[in-house]
């Protein structure tokens, strides 16, 4: 059946659209589905009794004034009396409707596939010569008017220029604008006149069928496509044939090259609520927008059209804004652990990969499963914690203590790592050989543990993230450019776990970077991380180590030349956002470098003193 319930409900064509959908609606049933479903579909969707009411309810609301015959007009021929008065009790208009509805499903003809979209047959006469009819009697002024107002479309011909106005039309036919406007409404009255006579007919059921093919949402050239004689010229208006009858096809909106059925905001939102438990396999998600009436043939091309979704790697997955959730939605449909450079390729878009291995060493819903690997922590596994890390967790399933030998063959068999990293962190501090030959951790004497002078919060150019992470600021100079090694505070370099003598290696996209402890703590070169964020002179890169070993950094340009003390101080702590006023500036100062919340503007210069903060003060006189 080709036929959807505008087709059977006259009211519906001419109805406006905001009085119909608050109350056709249906949760069940597609947008705009009273134009764009074949009834058979939507009575197997919903059931038959659920469509009647839809329509006795629109028959209360919008069209109580009508008789019957003229909502209904098959009325007239199944209940000849009943068709001639006005709605009675909604209860009686729902049994009508639906008695009405199941005689017409019933006459569709044996074997005819349900919602088969077949063309009608074709009348006697070309389709075009039976549209040129219309506006055979028209004079030039009128198929003007016609062509360049009421039929064009910019959209499709972008070459062509713009829609015409009613003051150019007025100033073509030297006419008011107002006398322009009433020959377009005759010419409204004119074609809706034609479309009610029996000259219609095939139009009308070409119309019904088209309808149906469109379903809700197809890419606008498919209605040039649909039949040939779509492409066929209108000889009195010189305008393709597909361009009159796009007028007709009311209740769609053309969005973004895209023919849709009632809201294109509504049945995208839709679209995306497929999607919201995660990524779909596509047959499995070109079946699912079949449900909201969108063709299987053009559904994929839905799919990739619709704003925040992807189709990725055969599956469709939700695609939101922030890189985070970008490689969240990366890795669950790759269902597999991944590189920071396999992440980075698949979103495909322009955030550095110093960016993403941040991103994945600092949110949890990330988990380092290999030297070089991530996954989601939904998944399960076992955390990767860095060579030292993983070799003190063998060493404690082994009881206490352990043969090198078995650390490796362990670690090398789960992990991509060395057997000459293993032994070498095995064999480096932290580690004691027992009179066997295993190793085991070694317990230092807590009276000889290392004390820094100043702890990370006292120590100067080490600042606090929200998430309590303690980072240092590092000035690029000309020596880390050129690849020089830089001295690191003891502070810090005792907050990330080091003491004298010791040496702690973190990861970076390009390399590892190695921390050591002779004199004092030093950071090898970051020269292939400022290489990344194309850093100068001047700029500031903060950095720190994740509980995992990786290298966190995060790169901020030399400020700009005029900035407000105040900013340009925020500036050097890694804060760029605007501030309300010097108190607000100096309250997100505070916080930064450990003080309590409410420490006043004197703690806060008190505390940037003892630390040596003198650049900072620079600007807080």
């Amino acid at each position: 059946m080709n036929l959807s319930l505008s087709d059977i409900v006259p009211p519906l064509r001419w109805t406006a659209p905001s009085q119909v959908e608050p109350i056709a609606s249906d949760p069940g049933l597609p947008d705009a589905w009273w134009q764009a479903l074949p009834l058979d579909r939507a009575c197997a969707a919903v059931g038959t009794g659920q469509v009647a009411s839809r329509l006795a309810d629109l028959t209360t609301a919008c069209w109580a004034h009508l008789v019957l015959g003229d909502i209904l007009p098959l009325l007239r021929f199944t209940h000849p009396e009943e068709s001639l008065q006005t709605p009675g009790p909604r209860e009686s208009v729902h049994d009508l409707y639906v008695d009405v509805i199941d005689k017409l499903l019933a006459t569709e003809p044996a074997g005819e596939p349900a919602g088969a979209a077949v063309p009608p047959a074709l009348p006697e006469r070309p389709m075009p010569e039976i549209i040129d009819e219309i506006f055979a009697r028209l004079d030039d002024r009128q198929r003007a008017i016609a062509r360049d107002r009421l039929y064009f479309d910019a959209s499709q011909h972008p070459g062509q220029g713009q829609r015409a106005t009613l003051d150019e039309l007025a100033q073509r036919f030297s006419v008011t604008r107002e006398r322009i406007r009433q020959i377009e409404r005759d010419l409204r009255d004119h074609v809706g006149e034609w479309l009610n006579g029996p000259s219609a007919a095939p139009l009308n059921a070409h119309l019904a069928w088209l309808r149906t093919r469109l379903g809700s949402a197809v890419p606008a050239d498919d209605l040039a496509a649909a039949v040939p004689w779509h492409r066929t010229e209108l000889i009195t208006l010189a305008i393709p044939a597909w361009r009159f009858v796009r007028t007709l096809l009311t209740g769609y909106e053309q969005v973004d090259g895209w023919m849709i059925a009632g809201g294109a905001d509504e049945l995208r939102e839709k679209t995306r609520q497929l999607f919201a438990d995660g990524p779909r396999p596509l047959e499995e998600a070109v079946a699912l927008v079949a449900q909201l009436g969108i063709r299987e043939d053009v559904a994929e091309r839905w799919l990739a059209s619709v704003p925040q979704l992807r189709v990725m790697d055969g599956h469709v997955v939700l695609w939101p804004r922030s890189m985070g959730d970008k490689a969240e939605a990366v890795l669950a449909v790759a269902h597999a652990p991944l590189t920071p450079e396999d992440i980075q390729s698949r979103i495909g878009e322009d955030y550095s990969l110093v960016g993403i291995r941040n991103q994945l060493a600092s949110d949890e819903r990330f988990i380092r499963l290999d030297r070089s690997k991530y996954g989601l922590r939904r998944w399960g596994g076992e955390e990767y914690l860095g060579i030292r890390e993983m070799i003190i967790r063998e060493i404690e399933r082994a009881g206490g203590e352990a043969s090198v030998s078995t650390v490796v063959d362990n670690l090398t068999s789960r992990y991509d790592v060395s057997e000459s990293s293993i032994r070498a962190y095995a064999g480096g501090p932290g580690f004691e050989r027992t009179q066997r030959g295993y190793i085991r951790v070694a317990v230092p004497d807590q009276a000889d543990a290392y004390q820094p002078r100043r702890d990370v919060s006292m120590t100067r150019r080490c600042f606090r993230s929200r998430d309590g992470r303690w980072w240092h600021r590092v000035d690029v100079n000309a020596e880390h450019l050129r690849g020089s090694g830089s001295p690191l505070p003891t502070g810090f370099a005792a907050h990330l776990g080091m003491a004298p003598g010791g040496q702690l290696t973190a990861s970076t996209a390009s390399g590892e970077v190695v921390i050591s402890w002779h004199n004092q703590p030093t950071i090898g070169s970051i020269r292939n991380v400022l290489a990344e964020y194309n850093a100068s002179e001047g700029d500031h890169v903060f950095l720190t180590v994740s509980d995992g070993g990786e290298l966190l950094t995060r790169f901020l340009p030399a400020a700009v030349a005029g900035l407000p003390a105040i900013n340009h101080a925020l500036h050097l702590i890694g804060y760029t956002a605007p501030v309300a006023s010097e108190a607000e500036g100096l309250r997100l100062i505070g916080a930064r470098i450990g003080l309590p919340e409410g420490a006043g503007r004197e703690e806060v210069l008190d505390r940037l003193r003892e630390r040596g903060d003198r650049d900072i003060l620079t600007f807080l006189p």
